[in-house]
């Protein structure tokens, strides 16, 4: 541990450079020459502020679903700007798991959801269940597009299980509030909340609805 530590600077000296030039390539090209994968993990849980936020942001290109947890931890990390890198990096992982066919599957209901194309979402996303089930990103993808077509049920079923299945999966808690609360589940949905801020403290809007919650529950 003490060797992969030492190399802490150097990730350090590469981040830097990359905030000063934007030039993410060329960041990423000098860390996965210098890193492994394991290495950058225990850097991001591990190593010092600018190294945390290095590691984090490496990961988010670099890795795949294997750093889910170490990504998910990252989220809470004391420093404001690990939890941000690390909110984004995790949402990258969350695509890269699976087969090939999986990714692209997946890819392709995320842009069916930025459409708004709800009712092709659901069913792209729900062949992808079919195939493997295990993936936590397409049942929470099904859910949101339940969501929004005013499926609470099913859509609160289906982010339950994304969260069974990646207990880090944020989006998934606030999609189950959001559904809760419609359907006048003030309990469930601050439950939901909570739990959604608990994973990713940078949630300000999930913040506010508790704390609108709490009065409501209060004055009730």
């Amino acid at each position: 541990m003490n060797d992969d530590f030492r190399q802490g600077p150097l990730l350090v000296d590469f981040f830097e450079q990359y905030l000063d030039d934007h030039d993410i390539a060329q960041f990423l090209r000098l860390t996965s020459e210098r890193y492994f994968i394991g290495t950058l993990e225990r850097l991001a849980l591990n190593g010092e502020r600018m190294a945390r936020r290095g590691a984090v942001l490496a990961l988010g290109r670099l890795s795949d679903y294997q750093s889910n947890s170490v990504l998910g931890r990252a989220m809470v990390d004391l420093d404001r700007g690990v939890r941000t890198l690390a909110e984004h990096a995790i949402g990258l992982v969350w695509n890269r798991v699976g087969l090939t066919v999986h990714q692209r599957r997946l890819t392709a209901v995320g842009e069916q959801l930025d459409d708004g194309d709800y009712d092709r979402a659901s069913m792209l996303a729900g062949k992808i269940i079919q195939d493997a089930p295990w993936i936590a990103q397409s049942w929470f993808q099904r859910g949101k597009a339940y969501f929004h077509l005013g499926q609470f049920d099913a859509a609160t079923r289906d982010c339950h299980q994304a969260l069974e299945i990646n207990p880090y999966h944020f989006q998934a808690a606030a999609v189950m509030g959001e559904a809760y609360e419609l359907q006048q589940n003030l309990v469930a949905a601050l439950e939901s909340f909570r739990r959604a801020l608990r994973l990713n403290p940078n949630m300000e809007e999930v913040r506010a609805r508790v704390i609108q919650l709490q009065r409501a529950l209060k004055n009730q």
